[in-house]
């Protein structure tokens, strides 16, 4: 499948909206102005696009220098499972190779462990650390 990852420059609150309500992200859906003032503030956005259609995002914060943390990586699910958030995911590392920690937190599922083990992430477990993480 052929698409285009570039930067996302310019925020659309109905395609981004639509975007996290499509794979049931609810908590950024029902704070909007939240999810605006997050993109807002953010490191680093890409989009995967096909066309002018918004197929996935991946965000980051961080400072760019000694840590980016990946926010958010989603991707429409009628195009999951295509490569995009793989593609996704290596552009932006491919931006920072040089920062020392590269950070993320998702579910814990064998799906998920294998797809970034396969980008070579490790859990905090497999090098002797611990992430905590305090929730609003």
């Amino acid at each position: 499948m052929e698409f285009t990852i570039k930067e996302y420059e310019r925020y659309e609150a109905e395609e981004i909206l639509n975007l996290y309500a499509k794979v049931g992200w609810t908590n950024y859906t029902d704070n909007p102005v939240m999810l605006e003032n997050a993109y807002h503030n953010s490191l680093k956005i890409l989009g995967a696009y096909k066309g002018e259609e918004l197929l996935g995002i991946v965000r980051v914060v961080g400072d760019g220098h000694s840590i980016i943390f990946v926010q958010d990586i989603l991707v429409l699910p009628e195009y999951q499972r295509k490569g995009i958030g793989r593609a996704l995911l290596q552009a932006i590392l491919d931006m920072y190779p040089n920062v020392y920690q590269k950070s993320l937190m998702t579910d814990n599922t064998e799906k998920t462990i294998r797809f970034y083990k396969s980008l070579g992430f490790e859990m905090d477990t497999d090098i002797e650390c611990r992430a905590f993480i305090k929730v609003y």
